[in-house]
């Protein structure tokens, strides 16, 4: 079950096109939930992703799927460390930044907006977002778009294509999740 959810709400960061990608997951038991984690970080381990709870509530948990290092240079892009620095961030790479993400989930009930650029968003476009709480955006996708519609847009589209193409091979079970996933 989580194969398919894998598929269609990450084919993008599958496929080494985007840093991460973002998705809720209803399952039966805390045991199960761990046990899928468990399996697929070892899985996935060869090929540079993984995943991480990032909240966990009410059967339902939210689960990041990333590839580290990727997010450790989006942190480290211009600007970034100082954007995040004013959220309370004190270091800059992944394993501190999820750690942080996972601490703000359970102390806060909105998602922290800086969220964003732990999936590869552009530091503009989050930015944008909060400057103009979510409106007046050029465009929306998988994101608000604040700077560089156009080329954002196609970016849009490719993440697009790879799904439609990647949960194409899936259902017709040409290919399973590890062989959809690029080292």
């Amino acid at each position: 079950m989580l194969e398919r959810y894998l598929v269609e709400h990450c084919s993008p960061t599958l496929a080494a096109i985007k840093t991460a990608n973002l998705f809720t997951f209803t399952y039966q038991s805390d045991e199960e939930l761990e046990d899928y984690i468990h399996d697929w970080n070892q899985k996935f381990q060869q090929k540079g992703v993984s995943i991480a709870i990032l909240r966990n509530r009410a059967s339902k948990a939210l689960l990041y799927v990333y590839r580290k290092s990727r997010l450790d240079a989006d942190l480290q892009k211009p600007g970034v460390p100082e954007f995040l620095s004013r959220y309370g961030y004190k270091e800059f790479h992944a394993d501190y930044g999820i750690a942080q993400l996972k601490k703000k989930f359970a102390e806060e009930e909105s998602f922290p907006h800086e969220i964003g650029l732990f999936l590869g968003y552009p530091l503009e476009d989050v930015t944008g977002f909060i400057e103009n709480a979510g409106k007046n955006s050029k465009c929306s996708g998988c994101w608000k778009v604040y700077c560089n519609e156009c080329e954002t847009l196609k970016l849009f589209a490719q993440f697009k294509k790879c799904k439609d193409v990647y949960l194409g091979l899936f259902l017709q079970g040409k290919r399973n999740v590890l062989q959809l996933t690029v080292a």
